[in-house]
């Protein structure tokens, strides 16, 4: 059944009203610009909603060189989810298969607000936030078509992304289990003293999960510098936020913890709030973020994703709150670059994709004795046997 509430789609299609501030002359042409940090200050589209703190303010800090990351960052992880989408179809990606175009904005401005010391803990739609913390796309492919070169060597595939030099611990498949597990990292950090943060995201089909509020409470209860972002795409499934939800306020529902609610279909709002976040959390303890965002794509690969919501109601949102699009209009207001060298930049970002695709489907399967590598037992070994040695038997100690 296709969402029916006028309030809920009416939160969906917020018109994208950015207020622009210049500091100083940006008619520059695209390289010159890139290269400039000349300061910009540009309002968020919507105002954040705040639960028991302060609002941070809406006038976001910027320059060029940001933006046009921005907009190149997004490029790339649409596309890449784009040919993931086409791989899958062509059978070359198998088993579960989570997309997350539409909800690029969040992976960007999360880590403009951070450092690699920072640590990030998701879900299963992970590729995105593992490219942004500093993922090849080779590794991302051939993880996906379960290739040696692989993140996770071949053996996780698309739901468990790694990256432990860059802090990235998942990539996790059961829903909200990865919330307990950040809220585990954010102890040793604060054991540590290392002055670092947790960012653990959920959906919003993970946010009535009885272990996300039991983390929470210890969390608040010992301070812990853990911030819980709740993605917010407005299907848990195929199920609206309404139908599951007494309370869909997420920003709310840990009532003596602060939280925030943040348009994250905008990159600069989720960076602002990804920063203000941070500071809030190695100061006072955990906080909650709500990213108003939505996918594109259904849920998984088996979803169609338009059995419970209307055509019109995607393409709507394509149209009003595209995080793409929302910074490519910035870029062009400020003559930063032309709708021609955006162009470009996007053809570019379809080459790089194409080539890591044909390095993965060249990278060899991982060797029939990884399937007894990486266990929780010391000296678990394995023999070859058999006429042509290519049977395997693992014996237990």
């Amino acid at each position: 059944m296709a969402l029916s509430h006028a309030a809920s789609r009416s939160n969906l299609l917020k018109p994208l009203v950015a207020g622009f501030s210049y500091s100083s002359s940006l008619r520059r042409s695209i390289s010159s610009a890139a290269d400039n940090s000349s300061s910009l200050i540009i309002e968020t589209s919507v105002p954040f909603t705040a639960h028991k703190c302060d609002e941070p303010s809406r006038s976001v800090e910027t320059n060029p060189k940001e933006l046009l990351g921005f907009f190149r960052d997004m490029a790339l992880m649409r596309r890449m989810e784009i040919a993931a989408d086409s791989l899958y179809k062509a059978k070359l990606i198998r088993g579960f298969c989570h997309l997350y175009d539409g909800q690029e904005a969040v992976a960007v401005g999360m880590e403009a607000a951070i450092t690699k010391k920072d640590a990030i803990i998701t879900a299963y739609r992970d590729h995105c936030t593992f490219l942004g913390r500093g993922g090849t796309l080779l590794q991302i492919f051939a993880e996906l078509m379960g290739r040696q070169a692989g993140c996770s060597r071949g053996k996780g595939g698309s739901m468990h992304f790694y990256k432990k030099d860059a802090c990235f611990y998942g990539g996790h498949g059961i829903v909200g289990a990865q919330v307990p597990l950040g809220c585990g990292v954010a102890f040793a950090q604060k054991y540590s003293k290392d002055e670092t943060v947790t960012f653990a995201l959920y959906g919003d089909g993970a946010a009535n999960q009885g272990q996300l509020f039991e983390a929470l409470n210890i969390s608040a209860l010992w301070d812990l510098p853990v911030i819980l972002v709740c993605e917010n795409n407005h299907y848990g499934m195929g199920t609206a936020e309404w139908r599951a939800a007494k309370s869909p306020a997420y920003y709310k529902r840990g009532d003596y913890v602060p939280g925030l609610k943040v348009d994250g279909m905008d990159a600069l709002a989720v960076k602002q709030a990804c920063k203000f976040a941070k500071e809030h959390a190695l100061k006072n303890g955990p906080i909650i973020l709500e990213m108003d965002t939505y996918r594109y794509h259904g849920h998984s690969m088996s979803d169609p994703g338009s059995t419970y919501r209307t055509r019109d109601e995607i393409s709507g949102v394509r149209q009003e709150r595209d995080p793409i699009e929302r910074i490519r209009k910035l870029i062009v207001s400020y003559d930063l670059a032309t709708e021609k060298e955006l162009k470009d930049i996007e053809k570019e970002v379809r080459k790089e994709v194409d080539e890591a695709i044909a390095q993965a489907k060249e990278n060899p399967l991982p060797d029939p004795s990884e399937l007894f590598t990486n266990v929780y037992v010391k000296g678990f070994g394995t023999e070859s046997f058999g006429a042509d040695r290519k049977e395997l038997r693992a014996v237990l100690p």
